[in-house]
């Protein structure tokens, strides 16, 4: 059969003197080649549809018709043609009729397997998933993929179940609106499944949080497989990952495996259940006895108060920590800072006469707790009732100078500088420099050193009160301010206790009303660990940190980022001078962290340190010394240097990117670079965007009109025509939604600049690398967004207005079941 490019080829001649002929004979069918669809040749927009799954689908060629013949031509001499035909006798006839039947059939059954032919690539057309990966890309096996394929298998694909991604954009079933709580912009149109999914979910979490209070384990001891961690979470679980290693928990002496026998011995709740307060009682007898239990020693007062201090971790009467001073933007000194201390009793705060105090109720409550925790550490009830009264009576007086946070602000209270022996004269009930020297050894703390006060009327009162009930010598053999310190460590180790006293706290904590979420236990131990361990747990991140990877990652966006900008609408040349200039100045860098120890250090660092596997208090106890150990290295810290970092952070003229960003599942030095793009480039590109451009709105019109242009775009695949007045953006919702935009547009360049420069990128899940990309972002938007209260919808929504428009997608998202508008551009 002949195709239609040697049909075009017959000579003009030869087609009219066919047609003449037709015109003079009975129609003799015949398979026209120009009706037949093209069987060997594919124009190059069809071979590009077929050769990149990502494109739109290109329509397939229509039949060309057939010229009829002319009437003027119909008995012209036609040159090259068969003879016409003669007049025929019946039994002539017969075999022509024959062959014109047999003609006629074979004529039909090709037109039945040509028009199954074309079917066929219709349906192919169509129906070929457009997520396939093409053959060039080769699959990621590693561990780590194997992983991030599960999330994807059970998450929902946009670009499949565009109905389910309009409602629940994060997962089946809701979960993204129901884990997360995200509120919504002011006039914004919920969908009730979404509300009943969030009741559901709240009431399983319940469900979960009392299983777990009643069996003392985890439920869920890992985030669900459909679901991205937050950033937090991910690092915790990193860490969690690194001191759960088999070959470095084993014992032994080095500082990395006295970590986590450390954290071990956390997660063994069995031997800490097994000996009950015995532990802290026996750390009283070593402080000097208490009068609750009848055997006390008469410590001197400032001598135990420096003893917490140094060993502890405890601070009775007042805190203590080390930090910068925000009104000296001159140097980047740190200063020993004082500020009032986390009172047990809980307070409320009167505006008409500027004091604290504890209402009735409250104090009934907090009197039974504290005849709980009395009668689990043995004491004799007898003695108990008189104890807790002068613990409550003093913890009043103390309280009522404390104040909340924004009163110190309006009063100018907080960051006032003194000098130490100054203070010593204001406060004098205190030995503020023997403190002080102690739990700052071997760090020089003089009579001359300035330190800041956070509320000097607080410390002031609170020297007062020490010295009234030092001198109320009926009280003397009480002993109510030691009392009161022993308490306050007894807060500060019922961590490290058996889980009577936790469920104490906890029911306290009920009974007020606080809703407090329930942490697994594997996260405390982690948090503990860090505590007393963060130089070696630094080591350990560092050596799983992948620093080529990380660094392309961060150079590429900074990069989309640098060439984006320029392309915005400025208010002013002096606006878009100062941005670029900014933008320009920078350095983006990974974090190295300073002062870093080799493995030869760290282990004579940490060589005092004894870890019993079975011996949880002892370990936590000796964690408190460390972090009081530690506390120097705040003298000199450049800031934001610490291992729980998850977002950038200036330091001079670089843009620091720290090590914990840089953590599985956000990214994997073996997953293909489209999910270490559409996750961390995404969420890196927001971060430099809030940092770098903080009031953005107010020096560039762009935001307004692009989050506009996107609200639009929402209400039109939504809700349909005719809602663009349904509610109206913030200028805060504005800005976000521009951020969240703009990030996904620049790490979307990001990637597609990598991907030129390495153009072999693996794939995952058979989807092709944009679609991989696309697919990443919305699942990780589904995590817990610090920036989600301004953001009116799920930013999933964006991956629809970049889709609308560009003919990278496998196609353009929408829901049949609403009315809809096209998305008319990009925005």
């Amino acid at each position: 059969m002949r195709n239609v490019s040697s049909c075009n080829k017959l000579n003009p001649d030869r087609q009219n003197k066919t047609q003449q002929s037709m015109a003079e004979t009975p129609a003799e069918p015949q398979i026209d080649c120009e009706l037949q669809p093209p069987s060997n040749t594919l124009s190059e927009s069809q071979l590009q549809s077929q050769l990149h799954p990502l494109s739109e689908p290109q329509p397939l060629p229509q039949p060309w018709p057939q010229p009829l013949p002319q009437p003027d031509s119909l008995h012209e001499p036609q040159p090259d043609t068969l003879p016409e035909p003669q007049p025929q006798s019946e039994e002539e006839v017969k075999p022509w009729m024959w062959t014109r039947h047999r003609v006629l059939l074979l004529f039909l059954l090709t037109s039945s397997f040509c028009a199954s032919i074309v079917g066929l690539a219709y349906y192919s057309q169509q129906h070929l998933p457009p997520e396939s990966t093409p053959p060039a890309s080769p699959p990621c096996t590693s561990p780590a993929c194997q992983r991030a394929a599960a999330r994807l298998s059970i998450s929902v694909d946009p670009f499949s179940q565009p109905c389910d991604y309009f409602l629940f954009p994060c997962g089946s079933e809701g979960a993204s609106l129901s884990n997360r709580g995200r509120q919504r912009g002011k006039g914004m149109p919920l969908h009730p499944q979404g509300h009943k999914s969030r009741a559901a979910q709240a009431e399983k979490d319940r469900e979960r949080g009392r299983k777990e209070r009643e069996t003392g384990t985890d439920i869920v001891e890992k985030a669900p497989a459909d679901r991205m961690p937050d950033r937090q979470t991910a690092l915790l679980l990193t860490m969690r990952e690194i001191l759960e290693d088999e070959d470095r928990s084993s014992p032994g002496n080095s500082a990395k495996q006295k970590a986590c026998m450390f954290y071990r011995s956390c997660m063994d709740t069995g031997p800490t259940e097994t000996a009950g307060p015995e532990p802290f009682l026996r750390l009283v007898h070593k402080l000097g006895g208490w009068a609750v239990s009848g055997r006390w020693n008469q410590t001197d007062f400032n001598s135990t108060l420096s003893l917490l201090m140094r060993d502890y971790g405890t601070f009775p009467f007042f805190s203590v920590y080390v930090g910068k001073d925000p009104n000296d933007t001159q140097g980047d000194k740190r200063y020993i800072q004082i500020d009032q201390p986390d009172f047990q009793i809980p307070t409320e705060w009167s505006s008409k006469t500027q004091k604290s105090k504890a209402n009735t109720q409250i104090l009934r409550l907090f009197l039974a707790s504290y005849q709980r925790l009395l009668g689990l550490l043995g004491s004799p009830s007898s003695s108990t009732s008189l104890h807790i009264g002068l613990f409550i009576s003093l913890s009043s007086e103390l309280a009522v100078a404390a104040s909340p946070l924004p009163h110190r602000l309006q009063q100018g209270l907080l960051y006032q500088r003194i000098t130490i022996k100054e203070l010593q004269t204001l406060a004098p009930a205190i030995d503020w420099l023997g403190c002080l020297q102690t739990t700052f050894h071997p760090h020089p703390v003089s009579q001359s050193d300035h330190v800041l006060l956070h509320n000097l009327p607080y410390i002031v009162h609170m020297s007062r009160i020490i010295v009234k009930w030092l001198n109320k010598h009926e009280l003397s053999g009480s002993g109510p301010l030691h009392t009161f310190m022993v308490l306050s460590l007894l807060h500060t180790v019922i961590p490290a206790l058996d889980s009577r006293f936790t469920q104490t706290e906890r029911n306290f904590s009920l009974a007020l009303g606080t809703t407090e979420e329930d942490v697994p236990r594997w996260r405390q131990c982690v948090l503990q660990t860090e505590k007393g361990f963060d130089t070696v747990l630094t080591h350990l991140l560092r050596e799983t940190t992948t620093y080529t990877e990380a660094e392309e990652l961060i150079q590429n966006v900074y990069s989309s980022i640098k060439s984006k900008l320029p392309d915005l609408r400025w208010r002013d040349e002096e606006s878009r001078m100062s941005v670029l200039n900014k933008i320009q100045s920078l350095t983006p860098r990974l974090s190295t962290k300073n002062n870093i120890f080799n493995e030869a250090e760290l282990n004579q660092l940490y060589s005092k340190v004894t870890i019993d596997k079975h011996k949880y208090f002892s370990n936590y106890i000796q964690s408190l010394s460390l972090q009081r150990q530690g506390s120097n290295k705040l003298f000199s810290q450049t800031e934001g240097d610490d291992i729980w970092s998850i977002t950038p952070f200036l330091s001079d003229n670089e843009l620091v990117f720290p090590m914990g960003m840089f953590v599985q599942p956000l990214f994997h030095p073996t997953y293909p670079r489209a999910i270490n793009f559409g996750v961390l480039g995404s969420l890196m590109a927001k971060d430099i965007l809030h940092l770098l451009l903080p009031n953005i709105h107010s020096q560039s019109v762009s935001p307004r009109s692009i989050a506009e242009c996107v609200r639009y775009q929402y209400l039109s695949m939504t809700e349909g025509p005719g809602r663009e007045g349904a509610f109206s953006l913030s200028p805060a919702q504005q800005q976000e939604m521009w951020v969240q935009y703009s990030a996904l547009q620049i790490a979307l360049q990001a990637y597609n600049q990598s991907l030129k420069k390495y153009p072999g990128d693996s794939s995952l899940s058979g989807l092709s690398h944009t679609h991989l990309f696309l697919t990443s972002f919305t699942q990780i938007n589904c995590d817990s967004d610090p920036y989600h209260e301004f953001m009116p919808f799920e930013p999933s929504f964006l991956v629809t207005v970049i889709c609308g428009y560009s003919d990278l997608c496998p196609k353009t998202l929408s829901c049949p079941n609403k009315p809809q508008q096209h998305l008319l551009g990009t925005c």
